[in-house]
């Protein structure tokens, strides 16, 4: 860290200054010109009026003045990093992309987000997560730009504006903030049947991940791969992540944004500085045009999935994510995704809804980048070389150079870039034929049967936080009428489900169905991919566990315990009443992770109690760690403990059970690990807190 120095001669007001000596860099203004003083304006005289001419202040100050660009409308809260995707060649076959081909190795770059808060929304809102992805390939840039969820509220582009006005804050009152639980975002979804599908995965645990890292990604809509003799494949896109999936409850959300509102964020920073990097499988779901015309469902309606038991899922490569950005609005903020941007061998189908997002994202960039050139910002350029006769308009980084701007020409070789027929993007040459209409197909018109097969693919579990989530977020819709009629599609859905929530509402008379252009389908079975629980994690790497220590820990257990973790692949933090740290029986200081009150249960996967004896008297006095304890265990996460923690569990009013590991020597760490593999003990009575 570079020392203060002593103010320069003349100056009286004691200001800190700081020099330039031996290989400290000379401070400039934009135009290179070395600055002598950063710490005072140019007046005329120490009281007297500022002076016009101090370029240095009006440069400072008018850059400051600019440094906000618009905010996304939405997917504003993002966090972003770099790394690669290496193909495996699965895809060879079907596309010509160079992408897919064997062994490539193509820089990526990944922007998770929030949709509907501003950038300074808390991480664990209820919502959708943007999973967007810049794939940096040979033939240009390739942006997937996915969600966590496969599926969308509505079907065609024109009802984008409006979903998003309703779930925004409400205008007249500017709240509530991230959050859809208010009247405006329910009458909407009310009167949208096709929105019942996304209803179910929204407002189950999907709603609410753990962490980026634990989150699947989907393409969401159906495209096209071609491969080298124009033959086509219509095909879906997943990420799987390698470390599983898993999600928090909600009283625990509520609780992380309380306790740190960047929770995700810091989870993915500090997971890639570790070198704990995370991964991907890209998976595909390939089918033909007799797949798709004989399917249940129309492949190009956004609010429907193609389950994986019907069409699997085929690996075709791996993304890993490696390294941090290197400044936050360079990169994380002005990189600019849209679904237009695709390479030879991937195209598009007529998704309506991707169709309308293909003409929207341009607009988006030019009103939040300044111009056209947002493409010459290094985060959005291609890694491969870019040709053409595009030239000037606002921050232009590049021009074509010599006296051809223009094609055809006559300048032979000096004349610049030509067309490459062979080599150049092909649209997939479909036939279309059709009346001009302002119509919605038939085909799209079941709003309800893939909401009810997504339910009932759900464990006991799930399907309660399913209905408790619908009754907290209808609690706080003012109007009767907007509950009872999305009650009323509920009843569409599952019968159960609708009197659970008509239930936790306390509706005095349950509401007729709500009219439905095509009846439910009884006859779709269940899908166990559409379930978390069901496809947990095979071990506990990349979690962490949050371990409550006071001096005279034991430090065999202590020892061991950090040992198990670390071989299993995760994270031991330690709280202790003071941040400085503790001592623990052997004499050994550890520094401390977190102090109590800043490192609640709910920022962990599991817990430890290790107090000693006397320090477990300590703790029960304090009200950070009662809740530390109750917390833990009201949302069913696995506890392990040493004897010197009776008194802290007594005080907390909890019961030990199955769910709780006694640590009395080394060896009770590898069971605890064991246990923790399974992320929650679900059958733990206590009601989520």
């Amino acid at each position: 860290m570079t020392q203060p120095k002593s103010a320069p001669a003349g100056s009286k007001g004691g200001e800190t200054h700081q020099t330039a000596q031996g290989n400290t860099p000379v401070l400039t203004t934009q135009q290179g010109v070395p600055v002598s003083d950063d710490q005072n304006t140019l007046r005329a005289g120490p009281r007297g009026p500022a002076l016009l001419e101090d370029f240095h202040f009006r440069e400072k100050l008018f850059h400051f003045d600019h440094e906000r660009i618009p905010e996304r409308v939405v997917h504003a809260r993002g966090f972003g990093a770099h790394g690669y995707f290496e193909s495996n060649g699965e895809l060879e076959a079907v596309s010509r992309a160079a992408v897919f081909k064997k062994g490539e190795k193509t820089p990526t770059f990944v922007r998770f987000s929030t949709v509907a808060g501003s950038k300074g929304s808390a991480d664990l809102a209820r919502d959708v997560r943007g999973f967007a992805t810049k794939f940096y390939t040979k033939e240009g840039n390739w942006d997937l730009v996915g969600n966590n969820i496969p599926v969308f509220f509505i079907q065609d582009p024109m009802k984008f504006p409006d979903m998003v006005h309703a779930f925004k804050e409400e205008p007249d009152r500017g709240f509530p903030q991230a959050a859809t639980a208010h009247d405006n975002a329910w009458d909407f979804i009310s009167l949208t049947p096709e929105s019942m599908h996304m209803v179910m995965w929204v407002y189950s645990d999907r709603g609410i991940p753990r962490s980026f890292r634990f989150m699947e990604g989907f393409g969401v809509h159906t495209f096209r791969l071609v491969d080298a003799a124009g033959k086509p494949t219509f095909v879906k896109f997943h990420w799987k992540p390698k470390l599983g999936l898993q999600s928090v409850v909600w009283n625990e959300a509520v609780k992380i944004n309380g306790a740190d509102p960047d929770f995700h964020r810091r989870d993915l920073w500090d997971a890639i500085g570790a070198g704990a990097f995370p991964e991907w499988d890209l998976g595909v779901q390939l089918f033909d045009d007799a797949f798709a015309k004989a399917f249940e469902f129309d492949v190009l309606d956004p609010t429907k999935i193609v389950p994986e038991e019907q069409v699997p899922v085929k690996i075709v490569g791996r993304m890993v994510l490696d390294r941090r950005v290197d400044n936050f609005f360079a990169e994380t903020e002005q990189v600019a995704f849209c679904t237009q941007n695709v390479v030879p061998g991937i195209d598009f189908t007529d998704d309506p809804l991707l169709q309308g997002r293909n003409f929207s994202y341009l607009d988006t960039q030019l009103k939040r980048l300044g111009g056209p050139n947002f493409t010459h910002i290094p985060i959005n350029a291609p890694k491969c070389p870019v040709l053409n006769f595009q030239q000037d308009g606002h921050m232009a980084m590049r021009n074509p150079k010599g006296r051809a701007n223009y094609e055809p020409n006559s300048w032979g070789d000096a004349g610049g870039p030509r067309e490459a027929p062979d080599r150049g993007y092909r649209s997939y040459p479909e036939p279309v034929e059709g009346t001009k209409v302002r119509a919605r197909s038939e085909t799209f018109a079941d709003h309800y049967s893939q909401a009810r097969q997504f339910y009932i693919s759900q464990t006991p579990i799930e399907q309660a936080h399913i209905a408790n989530a619908l009754v907290f977020e209808l609690s706080k819709v003012q109007t009767l009428a907007i509950r009872a009629r999305m009650v009323s599609h509920l009843l569409n859905i599952d019968t159960g489900l609708a009197d659970t929530v008509a239930k936790g509402l306390r509706l005095k008379e349950m509401p007729k169905p709500a009219p439905a252009a095509k009846m439910t389908r009884q006859d779709l079975k269940p899908s166990d991919k559409l379930s978390i629980l069901k496809n947990g994690p095979k071990n506990f790497a990349g979690r962490k566990v949050g371990a409550l220590v006071t001096d005279g820990v034991d430090a065999e257990i202590l020892g061991a315990l950090k040992k198990t973790l670390t071989a299993e692949g995760a994270v031991l933090a330690l709280v202790a009443p003071e941040v400085g740290g503790v001592k623990d029986s052997a004499g050994t200081w550890h520094d401390a992770d977190e102090k109590l009150e800043g490192g609640p249960s709910v920022l962990f996967d599991a817990v430890v109690v290790l107090p000693s004896k006397d320090g477990a008297t300590a703790l029960a006095q304090l009200p950070a760690a009662r809740d530390f304890i109750a917390d833990a265990t009201a949302h069913r996460k696995f506890v392990g403990y040493s004897a010197g923690a009776a008194a802290l569990f007594e005080k907390a009013g909890v019961a030990r059970d199955e769910g709780f590991v006694p640590l009395n020597k080394a060896g009770d760490c590898d069971t605890f690990v064991a246990a923790c593999r399974k992320l929650r003990f679900w059958d733990r009575a206590a009601a989520e807190r």
